[in-house]
């Protein structure tokens, strides 16, 4: 739905995407792509046939890089919390010459108000570059900006980090979060609404720590988060306080593991992360 919105918009814009159309394909593909078919046909003003539909899907195959306008989607951003029926988005971002110009983050399970998890369910963030970063409920049209917890000490904050410890390590995160004086239990949750929970000052620190050295994020997991947080008053970088580079293709090579905190503890939180 989202490739062929933009294709309708910006037929000239490539679109790195993390899904293609191998699975719909042929007659083994055929009883979920119409699934599939009938799905995004409830949802656009005009119709798609077969061919439009695996054409639509397989324009995310762009390889990226540091030159021109790029789009970058992951259409469901956290699938075990998808499956779980727990934590879930659909991010994506503008991407120009390999800078992070807007996000749109949609969280369907994520509660309005994270100390009323019971209540209202359903947040869309939003992200332009130099014009902060902004929330609002799937049931309104009002958006309301939002900023970063203000703190002044680490040993206060909530951070973050994946549910499944296949993601990220959360043996060497409880040691950081010793090193830094941390007490409060950890908030755990799929998908990049951990971007977006740290952005509005539910949480002050997001870590996600490597688990293998081999292992390459993909630009569709971080770029929208990445902008909604600094448009929220926050820095990102990788383990070793280097700045992420979407310049590189589809993955973030330069980079290793994901810090997020406020510019007055990011300091800290990077050297107790070197520890």
């Amino acid at each position: 739905v989202v490739n062929a919105l933009l294709y309708e918009s910006f037929p000239n814009d490539p679109i790195v995407g993390e899904e293609d159309s191998g699975s719909l394909r042929g007659d083994s593909g055929k009883e979920l792509r119409e699934k599939v078919l009938s799905l995004v046909n409830n949802v656009l003003d005009t119709p798609l046939g077969d061919k439009e539909l695996l054409d639509a899907i397989d324009r995310g195959t762009y390889p990226g890089g540091s030159r021109g306008r790029m789009w970058t989607i992951d259409p469901i951003d956290g699938t075990m919390g998808f499956l779980r029926g727990e934590q879930f988005c659909v991010g994506l971002a503008l991407l120009i010459d390999g800078d992070v110009h807007l996000s749109v983050l949609g969280c369907p399970n994520l509660p309005v108000d994270l100390k009323a998890p019971e209540g209202e369910r359903g947040c869309l963030f939003v992200a332009v570059k130099g014009q902060g970063a902004f929330q609002r409920k799937f049931s309104s049209t009002e958006e309301k900006q939002i900023h970063m917890a203000d703190i002044s000490s680490p040993s206060a904050a909530t951070f973050c980090e994946s549910f499944v410890p296949a993601h990220s390590s959360h043996g060497e995160a409880a040691e950081i979060a010793s090193l830094l004086g941390i007490t409060k239990s950890p908030l755990r949750m799929d998908s990049m609404c951990k971007y977006c929970v740290v952005s509005k000052g539910d949480a002050d620190i997001y870590l996600r720590l490597p688990v293998r050295i081999d292992y390459e994020e993909n630009i569709w997991d971080h770029a929208p988060g990445y902008l909604v947080v600094k448009e929220a008053g926050g820095i990102v970088s990788d383990i070793h306080n280097k700045p992420l580079d979407f310049s590189l293709g589809r993955t973030l090579k330069a980079n290793k593991g994901i810090v997020v905190t406020h510019p007055k503890i990011h300091g800290q939180v990077i050297d107790a992360v070197q520890k």
